[in-house]
């Protein structure tokens, strides 16, 4: 049985049972019977039955919002997540027709030599539950408009996304076949993917999740795409907008209780500005508004589970302990479970866990640096790589400084946001492969070439 304990009290808010392993092999093998016809319907007409369903999940946005409060437990005054989801598929289907089209090299009375892009076959979509709507479609929207159909296991804490996602999808005409959601357990989740079930799995989790879904491909040759941990840096040079840097940083570091993907979870500060950045850092934090996230005034709510929430006060008290200043009196809504109070810590080193292990929680060590060469060093001295966030006057200087970071995306003057025409990707422990762009659609198809003799 899948089990969501909702955060905001603790009660069992939804339950699923999962499919035994003849259930699991007979929605894959409807998957894989859908997906030529699939395939064989004009991209047009694929692309218009994804954006109906994407607009027909925007429909039922008002139900969704508390939906996701009940289940993950970010506050309904965001409004949820359909902006970017959006955003997203949107994009992906602007860009389809070029990014999936011919490759012709030669069209001549002797020879057609051309690279075509053709769909994998079946994909699984296995998503997480911090961002739940947005991280699943930025794989089943290209995947379906390229031709694939998708198989979606969604996280446990967020069960009922994917069945909102199917149900609309369904609605809009794409066939049930060709989309699914299914509930599994880990154990038959790996032995699908040992069996060839599928011609490409993408994944979005822990890094440990990774290492087990690579350990069920080994050897199939199944293509994989990984968006695993993150620990992304921020650096705010001399001439930033210290503001600016510190508004956006911090909400990095705090929004949506801190579980991000590409959330901010340490900060390096030019020396000359940092006692100013903590103060002002420290203040911001001290208006939160921690509490019930159906609550139209909380502007923090819990985390996802309280075992969650109980990793990042081990990271706290132990920085602590071994020297770290916490700035942030614990609020009087912190339970000592999943309602956390947000903290900022300086005098931290990496040598704590805090600096070095993914918290994916409200709290982030902020330390000064003498100059960009110490801040690209400690921005490097990590084993993940997904985002980096750099603040100054100056373009040149920031993408010279990004040349010398190891990530995936860097930002300057801005934090925590994913942009659909840029390939979003990882190195390190945070991943391989590449999602959302023309590169998206490159990942989720393969090259197949003809080489056609006329005469």
């Amino acid at each position: 049985m899948i089990t969501c304990t909702s955060p905001i009290d603790g009660s069992v808010y939804a339950e699923r049972p999962v499919l035994t392993a003849s259930e699991a092999q007979d929605a894959v093998a409807r998957a894989k019977a859908a997906q030529a016809d699939w395939a064989a319907c004009p991209l047009a007409e694929r692309i218009a039955l994804v954006m109906d369903g994407v607009a027909k999940v925007g429909a039922k946005n008002d139900q969704i919002v508390p939906e996701l409060a009940w289940q993950m437990g970010r506050p309904v005054r965001y409004g949820g997540e359909f902006g970017g989801f959006n955003e997203r598929a949107t994009y992906m289907a602007d860009i389809a027709k070029d990014a999936l089209a011919d490759i012709v090299i030669e069209d001549s009375d002797a020879f057609r030599r051309v690279i075509k892009r053709v769909p994998h076959g079946v994909v699984l979509v296995v998503a997480p539950w911090n961002y739940p709507y947005m991280t699943a479609i930025n794989t089943v929207a290209p995947a379906l408009i390229a031709g694939n159909t998708v198989v979606l296991k969604h996280a446990s804490q967020t069960p009922l996304v994917g069945e909102r996602m199917v149900q609309a999808f369904h609605a809009a005409g794409v066939p049930s076949d060709v989309f699914q959601n299914v509930f599994l357990d880990h154990q038959t989740t790996s032995d699908l993917i040992t069996a060839k079930s599928f011609g490409f799995v993408n994944f979005t989790g822990s890094v440990g999740g990774g290492q087990a879904i690579e350990r069920a491909a080994a050897g199939t040759f199944t293509g994989i795409g990984l968006e695993l941990g993150g620990k992304d840096p921020g650096y705010v040079c001399d001439d930033a907008d210290l503001d600016a840097a510190v508004d956006t940083l911090i909400d990095g570091a705090m929004f949506n209780a801190g579980q991000c993907c590409c959330g901010i979870e340490r900060i390096y500060v030019a020396e000359q500005h940092f006692d100013a950045f903590v103060e002002k850092a420290v203040a911001i934090v001290n208006g939160y508004k921690l509490g019930d996230p159906l609550d139209p005034e909380t502007t923090l709510g819990p985390m996802s589970h309280k075992r969650f929430a109980a990793e990042v006060r081990t990271q706290i008290e132990e920085a602590v302990a071994e020297g770290a200043t916490a700035h942030i009196a614990t609020f009087a809504e912190d339970d000592g479970g999943a309602y956390l109070t947000p903290q900022i810590l300086t005098n931290v080193t990496h040598d704590m866990r805090v600096m070095r292990d993914e918290s994916f929680g409200p709290v982030v060590g902020i330390m000064p640096v003498k100059d960009d060469a110490e801040a690209i060093k400690l921005m490097n001295d990590s084993h993940f790589g997904l985002t980096a966030s750099v603040w100054t006057k100056d373009a040149a200087r920031a993408e010279a400084i990004a040349d010398q970071i190891e990530t995936g995306t860097v930002f300057m003057n801005r934090a925590d946001y994913l942009d659909p025409g840029l390939c979003w990707t990882g190195c390190k422990d945070t991943g391989r492969g590449g999602g959302l762009s023309l590169i998206g659609y490159h990942n989720l198809t393969r090259p197949k070439s003809y080489h056609l003799k006329k005469a």
